[in-house]
């Protein structure tokens, strides 16, 4: 066999193996994204103009997320938080308004004790999207109310689904990922 064959059979074997890897690697890429993010991968790479812009922006997210220095609670900082929380739910029985916004003010409280920049809901929620993807669906619902509840325009059962919203967000931020036990009403 002469070396140009042995080139016209070799150029294109390698090419193809190149391709291979190169999709394979941008298949196990997404599917890290996927699974780290959840909920909100979908909900990013929907909202951008390309899946490769959105899960650029997933990317950034991680690397400023990094950066952070997200450390656990000290254990009476987490009984401090679980009276907090309760004392919240107790005022939702007369003053569901107030106790949206007491509920909104702890988990952005107890946030910022764990390291997370606190500068506008937007920020925080990419920046909560990294560790806790499947519960932010909950702290931007519960947002919402809050936002309608400033301008007086929430139902009692709106309020009272949001505390059900910012509950889940303010558990799996207390538990630190799963080392230590939620909050109990």
């Amino acid at each position: 066999m002469s070396t140009g064959t042995l080139l016209a059979i070799i150029i294109p074997v390698v090419v193809v193996l190149a391709l291979v890897a190169v999709a394979a690697s941008l298949l196990t890429r997404r599917r890290r994204l996927r699974q780290r993010f959840g909920p909100e991968y979908e909900r990013t790479v929907g909202g951008a103009e390309s899946r490769r812009a959105g899960e650029r922006e997933l990317k950034e997210r991680e690397r400023r997320h990094d950066s952070l220095d997200i450390k656990p609670l000290p254990a009476v900082s987490r009984e401090r938080y679980t009276r907090e929380w309760s004392g919240v739910q107790e005022e939702f029985v007369d003053r569901p308004a107030e106790a949206v916004h007491d509920a909104d003010r702890l988990v952005t409280s107890l946030m910022h004790e764990r390291g997370y920049p606190t500068e506008g809901f937007e920020q925080q929620a990419a920046d909560l999207s990294v560790e806790h993807g499947s519960t932010l669906e909950h702290y931007r619902a519960a947002h919402e109310v809050e936002t309608l509840s400033t301008r007086s325009k929430a139902t009692t059962e709106q309020l009272r689904g949001a505390m059900v919203h910012y509950r889940a967000l303010f558990d799996e931020l207390l538990s630190d990922g799963g080392r230590a036990q939620p909050a109990r009403s």
